[in-house]
């Protein structure tokens, strides 16, 4: 699905093949705001037009317009996984929300593939060494190893 973006508002794009239209609506907010075009050429004015709508009929009403992402969400997670990381907050001397927000941020983030050398040196019976070097690329199930 593709995302529409205006004034810190987000919007769908949808093709309605129903009724030969394109069609969206602002996400993210609780109040319902829609709008539709006869082609995807147009799609984005509308959306704009009606994000411009919303605030302004927000506004003739002395409401407030409601604001996608306060930065504040709920989150449910085992009481095991709840325990675990308000053990880790307090041994980093942070808060249990320092803790979430870096995890969410190495999530959103951090590259996925992780490349590990391990070094292993081995000694015999007879006195001999030998080093193993594992290489894990990309793939660590077809990691590459070395014996010296």
């Amino acid at each position: 699905m593709d995302i529409l973006k205006y004034k810190d508002y987000e919007g769908t794009a949808e093709l309605d093949m129903t009724r030969n239209t394109c069609r969206g609506k602002v996400l993210f907010i609780d109040d319902l705001v829609t709008y539709e075009s006869s082609s995807p050429a147009n799609l984005q004015k509308e959306f704009e037009e009606a994000v411009d709508d919303y605030l302004d009929t927000c506004a003739q009403l002395e409401k407030e317009a409601q604001r996608p992402f306060r930065g504040q969400f709920n989150v449910r997670v085992s009481p095991t996984l709840h325990r675990a990381a308000a053990i880790r907050a307090a041994a980093d001397a942070v808060s249990l929300n320092d803790v979430v927000v870096r995890a969410l941020d190495a999530f959103l983030n951090c590259r996925a593939d992780v490349n590990h050398n391990i070094r292993v040196t081995l000694e015999s019976s007879e006195g001999s060494l030998s080093t193993l070097t594992a290489v894990a690329n990309e793939n660590p199930k077809w990691g590459v190893a070395h014996v010296h």
